[in-house]
């Protein structure tokens, strides 16, 4: 795919190889000046767009029957082989919460990303655990980038990976959240299921995991408990049953290496270095300690947020995550 690098391709080019129907979107995004308008107002977002015709969109959306044409992407994307999609009921037990949490981490910490969808629950759970442990974690969402839902995550989708293929100002809508649950199940080698009542949709997710030939698991719960019934039944109907981090690799044949980390310039690793051996630190102690200008720290810590790397403190001070 290396022909559909931004400016390589033509249209008639993408029409060969992918059909009409790319090839008309495709198009429709050089016309009038949409693509460069809908790219600067991306990069305005610390963001960027991949079209489904251009090198880097990720190859384990293009099996998809209806792939996202163009997906919105802030952040780094995970390895296929290396990510777990963790889903489950927005209105998790406790137990279920503490699970999650700590099964994300410890996956984190043997090199496995983390992807979910930033609700509420058990999605939130997965995400935090994961950073706890860092790693890498990816929110797909039911809305634009600059659209986070639900509001109180505004602060956890600052430090994830965010994926959507709906534009800049579009909110959350009933109708688009099936249509994030596949992307969700095609960006992971294997669906987990935590907790989800019969109506859940996790279990979409997981039904839709099995269509693309993904590996789907699921922890048992007690039968007398509403959230238990969804992993129950797909364990029932040959779910892998897991437990713990472990059972998790091993079901996946993976080894434990080394926590999966976004890439990172020169500047950004040595900024990345000092903050971590400090704890936390004010921009200005940084600048000193690396004789760089306040600005070229800002700039750095700002990369370092966007990668889930640091976190902003009270008091103008940042933290290594």
């Amino acid at each position: 795919m290396r022909a559909f690098q931004e400016g390589a391709a033509s249209p008639e080019r993408v029409r060969a190889v992918l059909g009409p129907r790319i090839a008309a979107a495709y198009a429709e995004t050089l016309a009038d000046g949409v693509a460069e308008r809908a790219r600067a107002q991306a990069a305005a977002h610390g963001a960027r767009i991949l079209g489904l015709w251009e090198a880097d969109y990720p190859e384990a959306l293009r099996h998809l029957t209806d792939p996202p044409l163009v997906l919105y992407v802030r952040g780094a994307l995970p390895p296929y082989e290396q990510s777990v999609a963790i889903v489950g009921t927005r209105r998790a037990s406790p137990w279920a919460k503490a699970w999650t949490r700590r099964t994300a981490r410890a996956l984190a910490e043997a090199g496995v990303a983390v992807i979910s969808g930033l609700a509420r629950g058990i999605d939130t759970e997965a995400h935090a655990g994961a950073l706890e442990g860092g790693g890498l974690t990816v929110g797909v969402l039911g809305s634009g980038l600059d659209r986070i839902y639900p509001r109180e995550n505004q602060a956890l989708a600052e430090r994830v990976t965010l994926v959507s293929e709906l534009p800049f100002g579009e909110p959350p809508r009933p109708e688009y959240f099936p249509r994030r649950n596949r992307v969700v199940a095609a960006l992971a080698r294997a669906v987990l299921v935590v907790e989800a009542p019969p109506k859940s949709g996790a279990l979409i997710t997981a039904a839709l995991a099995l269509e693309l030939g993904r590996e789907v698991l699921a922890v048992p719960g007690r039968p007398t408990d509403p959230g238990a019934a969804g992993p129950n039944r797909l364990i029932q109907e040959g779910a892998g049953l897991v437990t713990n981090a472990a059972e998790v690799l091993e079901a996946l044949n993976l080894a434990p290496t080394p926590a999966l980390r976004p890439e990172l310039t020169e500047a950004e690793a040595r900024l990345y270095a000092a903050l971590r051996a400090a704890g936390e630190a004010l921009p200005d102690e940084l600048a000193e300690e690396l004789q760089l200008t306040a600005g070229e720290v800002l700039a750095g810590l700002a990369a370092l947020e966007l990668k889930g790397l640091a976190q902003a403190l009270p008091g103008g001070r940042y933290a290594a995550v």
